[in-house]
């Protein structure tokens, strides 16, 4: 499995005065995508999140290539597009009815102790993670 594939119904609240999706609102898909992605993966946030870990974004990047409005009905495409052992960077891509991309992008993620907010590697605090988005990454 390399994408994972999240329907969408775009809801009047999300969009803007101009009737458009607002930006903001795409970071938020990006979450649900990449969360349906790592439970397609057998694995599971709450569980990270019970052990004391959390995984925060440290870099987003989104490009706007076509407006959607309310009452679109989209998807999301996921899927790990890098992984070293300690980064995990998600790519994304907003599909719109017409099967054409309407935007695009990335977060890059490390994983950190919940209290100290320390940095923490994947590979060793989360083995069974590593192996999957290891295989991922050499296209298993």
């Amino acid at each position: 499995m390399n994408k994972v594939r999240t329907p969408i119904e775009v809801r009047y609240q999300e969009t803007d005065q101009m009737g458009v999706v607002y930006h903001a609102n795409y970071l938020i898909w990006f979450e649900i995508g990449r969360t349906k992605l790592i439970n397609a993966l057998g694995l599971s946030y709450p569980e990270m999140e019970r052990k004391g870990v959390v995984s925060p974004v440290i870099d987003a990047q989104v490009s706007f290539i076509k407006p959607v409005r309310y009452g679109d009905a989209v998807s999301i495409d996921t899927w790990l597009s890098s992984y070293n052992g300690i980064r995990s960077e998600y790519s994304y891509e907003v599909i719109g009815e017409d099967n054409e991309v309407a935007v695009r992008g990335t977060t890059k993620h490390v994983i950190v102790d919940k209290e100290t907010f320390r940095p923490l590697s994947l590979r060793r605090k989360f083995p069974d993670w590593h192996e999957i988005y290891s295989k991922l990454i050499e296209g298993e």
